[in-house]
């Protein structure tokens, strides 16, 4: 079976030369009739498995998919490079029901629908005797992807219409009500217990990279529990809630030898295909596109001149520790900040480009007319900042290689944040919820890693909630965990800063300021969910909006 490394290359509506009919060679598979693609005569189930292949187009592609920017840049982590994107309707709340650069309510219930029409036409195939599991794989893989697209739609909208298996017709009637978000999530979570015994086991054969296995719909689960246990969703601090998501997050870590493990290198979590740290993540071919994108502005490789499109903020900066895991607030932990760049945990310089970094054979610039901050009116770093998570390794030569870039749906480090957190808010501190946090922290390379045990469950949780941040900035995480948090108003209702930096012509000693760069803005309690897209409030009566507008 063909993999799904390159089939994120293409959209849903793909031709497929190869195709033995006419009518498949001239017109996009998801556009045909369904007997054309779900064809009895189909032995081997091709055109079946290209449209569950489309269905795989749905899922998350991460990286640069909001105005260019990391979805980041509307969370308190960065800000858009370029002035006046659409992203800042996050920072700004200007977020309408007419405009929503994260709009994904169509797109989602189309995946759905997509998912729906296989499921309902799955049995019309007669696979050959050495292809015929497939067809059980493939039923779970759908419904698989059924299920993360109601996760994307509920951490955006809260709950969301469920339409079981039905696929509708023109004629049908579409005034549907809205499912509560508990109802939401035990659909998702039965869901997901029922199709883990029928899909592929981990680790998954690199013929199959990026199909679905049983670790991602393990991984779902105790995702969509987790969000189910947080403030923005538990309002009564239901602890049985908190003990379903540190339970379902455990089950993954009980069955992890053999299957998954942190990657001894933290870049390669990023950079390998076959990386036992991904669960599960949107394929892509191998590309350079992650680099010519976000890399600083002043340098040009094979005459293409990089974006440098997001700037991450000096908060985010602060909030990587020194190496020896101690805050830069520390008088004790060895932070100068006429130096500010030393010693910091080595995730930093993995995440951060920072000034003086080296990339491409020359130190980064930027300092007020360097390369990578010229001035003018040019797109450049906003806060002395640029993106570097992703990124191959270019510290030298000229070009940018071509590398892995899939991005993480699920990795085996969030599963063990997703753990101690949820432990921790049922329990409190406990031996296993340190150790958890502790095995990433030793893997960032902080020496020492340990984590004091005299820490109290509020402490233990900022612990744990700062270590989430900085392990997986630029992964799509904190936009949305300052909200099932409940923090965004606090965090977000204030300047987000940048740093400054200017060079003494005579003695190139540099000075370094911190600065206000733009002013958040996040109106409480509209804000923590997005408005149900106006265009189908219109539609339907029994749709009703959130709250607030």
């Amino acid at each position: 079976m063909k993999n799904l490394n390159y089939i994120f290359l293409f959209t849903c509506t793909l031709v497929f030369f190869s195709c033995k009919k006419d009518v498949i060679e001239s017109e996009p598979l998801q556009n045909l009739k369904e007997d054309n693609v779900f064809d009895p005569t189909d032995s081997i189930g091709f055109y079946t498995e290209q449209y569950l292949n489309g269905i795989y187009a749905n899922i998350p592609v991460g990286y640069n998919r909001i105005s260019s920017n990391y979805l980041d840049a509307g969370s308190d982590d960065a800000i858009a490079s370029a002035l006046n994107t659409t992203v800042e309707r996050f920072t700004r709340s200007t977020l309408t029901s007419n405009n929503n650069p994260d709009d994904a309510y169509a797109k989602n219930y189309a995946g759905i629908r997509s998912a729906n029409i296989l499921l309902a036409n799955m049995d019309k195939i007669n696979l050959i005797a050495s292809n015929a599991a497939n067809k059980g794989y493939w039923k779970a893989e759908a419904r698989f992807l059924r299920s993360l697209l109601y996760f994307e739609l509920i951490k955006r909208y809260g709950g969301v219409p469920l339409i079981g298996d039905k696929v509708f017709n023109y004629t049908d009637d579409m005034n549907i009500a809205r499912n509560t978000y508990d109802e939401c999530v035990n659909y998702i979570v039965t869901e997901c217990d029922a199709i883990i015994p029928d899909l592929r086991t981990d680790p998954i054969d690199n013929t199959n990279l990026g199909r679905a296995t049983k670790g991602a719909a393990m991984a779902l689960k105790a995702k969509a529990l987790l969000y189910a246990a947080s403030p923005l969703f538990n309002v009564n601090n239901d602890l049985d809630k908190w003990k379903a998501a540190y339970t379902a997050a455990e089950d993954i870590t009980k069955i992890a030898t053999g299957k998954f493990a942190l990657e001894t290198s933290y870049i390669n979590a990023f950079t390998s295909r076959t990386s036992r740290e991904i669960i599960f993540a949107q394929q892509q071919a191998n590309n350079n596109t992650v680099e010519y994108a976000n890399a600083p502005v002043g340098y040009i490789a094979n005459n293409t001149t990089s974006q440098g499109q997001t700037s991450p903020t000096e908060e985010l900066v602060r909030a990587f520790e020194m190496a020896n895991g101690k805050s830069i607030d520390d008088n004790t932990s060895g932070y100068i900040a006429s130096n500010p760049y030393a010693g910091r945990d080595p995730r930093f310089y993995l995440t951060i480009f920072h000034n003086g970094m080296t990339w491409l054979g020359r130190p980064v610039e930027t300092f007020d007319g360097g390369k990578d901050r010229p001035g003018g009116v040019a797109r450049q770093t906003r806060t002395g900042y640029y993106a570097r998570k992703f990124l191959g390794n270019n510290p030298s030569g000229s070009t940018y290689a071509t590398v892995t870039h899939n991005f993480p749906i699920f990795r085996y480090a969030e599963v063990l944040l997703n753990f101690a957190e949820a432990k921790n808010e049922f329990s409190g501190p406990a031996e296993d919820v340190f150790a958890a946090v502790e095995s990433i922290r030793r893997r960032a390379g902080l020496s020492p890693f340990a984590i004091a045990r005299t820490k109290t469950k509020d402490e233990l949780r900022e612990v744990i909630r700062h270590e989430r941040r900085v392990e997986m900035a630029f992964e799509e995480q904190r936009f949305w965990d300052i909200r099932r948090w409940k923090i965004a108003e606090q965090v977000l209702n204030k300047p987000l800063t940048g740093i400054r930096i200017t060079k003494n012509a005579t003695t190139g000693a540099l000075t370094y300021t911190r600065e206000n760069v733009i002013t958040a803005v996040f109106t409480a309690p509209k804000m923590y969910l997005y408005p149900l897209p106006y265009s189908e409030v219109v539609k339907s009566d029994k749709l009703i909006q959130n709250t607030g507008w």
